[in-house]
């Protein structure tokens, strides 16, 4: 049996263009955005009711996608939003008119990542939930490395042109969109119920003891588990250098893109718990460490190890959910948790953010470090056969 079938390569090559377009712009946005006249208040205020719109949505479209039984409408939208929004950011500079395209980006995340997943659980079995999760996860990165490989290319020759990143960063996002129509659905079943806004939440009544552990715990560690952002301001403190900053994060994507699908396997084989507890072990190490000073060859091993922890946690979290979530509510039980984890990690860069503005570096990272370690102890005593 073909493991990878046409549906999840598909899929998996739609999240690979996707990201292409997202992390051109991610290089080029803060700067652009302070070139355009905005403040790190209002930036920091952007990006965070950005993300609280996609947050926030992945629980109601999740729930609509059940109870209307349909995904690929609503992953087609989603993704022709984000598409349409990368240019919408240079046509022109009014405040708002950037709110609503930063919006609208983070809106069509919100609104396919729950029927996507649900898809891609469909097309797996419970012994290869980890490697159909972990590939489409390894491919998603994969764009994340390209894309500001592209970017870094064309400023090197092109240096401050930033609007054209913005419009050349429409073509992978189209891609994405296009590919989707190589697939078709059969609307199985209809429900004539819709909930409203926050119904999803319901959700939490019907779900097994097992999603409520599950959930609890990884909702905790992201609650601590805050923007990759700080790791990279930590990185351009020691490091003083950009270009270097930038290499580590795409050296991490490279990392986590290529680790995604054998510890997928890995998942399938010795169990969900087991790879996940070492993915937070790991994480606990790279925080211990970015808390004191670590050399530059010191940095690139820890991104390193931060590669091999986000492929160990990332794809295998969802395989794990959509594993304990009844067939007709998948993308209701992945819609929640993302809703709530999004919610979760606008939190934790808060609490991050004011805990290195008031204490210092070293207790942004140790504490969620020790919260780390507490989670791991948690989840080696809550599951005792996985």
């Amino acid at each position: 049996m073909r493991i990878i079938t046409r549906t999840v390569l598909i899929l998996s090559l739609v999240s690979l263009f996707a990201d292409v377009a997202s992390e051109m712009l991610y290089p080029v946005i803060p700067v652009y955005l302070e070139e355009i006249g905005f403040t790190v208040f209002l930036i920091g205020l952007l990006e965070g009711l950005a993300s609280f719109a996609a947050g926030i949505s992945k629980g109601y479209f999740g729930e609509l996608s059940d109870l209307k039984g349909i995904r690929l409408p609503l992953v087609r939208a989603g993704y022709f939003l984000s598409a349409i929004s990368k240019p919408m950011m240079a046509m022109f500079i009014y405040p708002l008119w950037v709110f609503l395209a930063r919006t609208l980006d983070r809106l069509g995340k919100g609104i396919r990542t729950a029927p996507r997943d649900a898809i891609l659980s469909a097309q797996a079995t419970r012994e290869t939930k980890g490697r159909i999760f972990g590939f489409h996860r390894g491919m998603d990165t994969l764009g994340a490395t390209i894309g500001p490989a592209i970017t870094l290319v064309y400023l090197y020759f092109h240096p401050q042109q930033y609007k054209t990143v913005f419009y050349f960063a429409f073509i992978p996002g189209i891609v994405s969109v296009l590919l989707l129509y190589l697939l078709k659905e059969k609307k199985i079943y209809s429900s004539t119920k819709s909930g409203n806004f926050f119904s999803f939440l319901k959700y939490w009544k019907t779900a097994t003891p097992e999603f409520k552990k599950l959930a609890a715990g990884l909702l905790v560690f992201a609650l601590f588990n805050s923007s990759d952002i700080f790791l990279l301001l930590k990185t351009k403190e020691i490091t003083g250098n950009d270009n270097i900053t930038i290499g580590a994060y795409v050296f991490y994507n490279l990392i986590f893109a290529l680790a995604s699908y054998p510890l997928g396997m890995w998942a399938d084989r010795a169990g969900f718990k087991k790879v996940l507890s070492f993915g937070f072990l790991l994480f606990a190490f790279v925080y211990a460490c970015f808390a004191f000073h670590p050399s530059v060859t010191m940095i690139f091993i820890l991104f390193f190890i931060y590669g091999i922890y986000a492929a160990a946690t990332d794809g295998v979290s969802k395989a794990w959910i959509t594993n304990i979530a009844h067939d007709k509510n998948t993308a209701t039980a992945v819609g929640f948790y993302t809703s709530l984890e999004s919610i979760c990690t606008l939190l934790a860069s808060t609490i991050a953010g004011a805990l290195w503005f008031w204490l210092g570096s070293i207790y942004t990272f140790g504490i969620t470090a020790i919260i780390t370690l507490a989670v791991l102890v948690y989840f080696m005593t809550a599951f005792k056969h996985h």
